[in-house]
């Protein structure tokens, strides 16, 4: 558990912890990894317009924690740099938001030193 997540690990490290009785093929798995993708283009959708499909993104991290467990949040962390302000909240709601978050490229992602969105913030309130 204590490698070092990059880019060139990636699809390694998603296989050895993707967990899904319902997959049948490798195209299932590549449809659940493009959710990183979708989850990266709702939030620069919002940071450009302003408008934020909070329950698509809700939804697309509750799928990823179905099928890769805890081991969604360093993935996440990974894919989503420069947007955590925005995933934050997020993972907040969902308690699945550790205090740090070792191996995430050549750092350790601290809780404490990421501001959260004050606007998802309101949004996810009302949910």
């Amino acid at each position: 558990m204590n490698e070092t997540l990059t880019d060139a690990n990636f699809i390694i490290y998603a296989a050895k912890h993707y967990d899904n009785p319902q997959c049948f093929d490798t195209e299932e798995f590549y449809d659940d990894l493009k959710r990183f993708k979708y989850i990266k283009r709702l939030f620069n959708r919002y940071e450009l317009t302003g408008e934020l499909k909070e329950r698509l993104v809700l939804n697309h991290i509750v799928v990823l924690y179905n099928v890769f467990g805890p081991h969604a949040t360093r993935m996440l962390l990974l894919k989503l740099k420069g947007y955590y302000s925005y995933l934050k909240p997020f993972l907040v709601l969902i308690q699945r938001m550790p205090e740090a978050v070792g191996g995430v490229g050549d750092r350790v992602v601290y809780s404490s030193d990421i501001v959260m969105d004050e606007k998802i913030i309101e949004i996810l309130r009302k949910i």
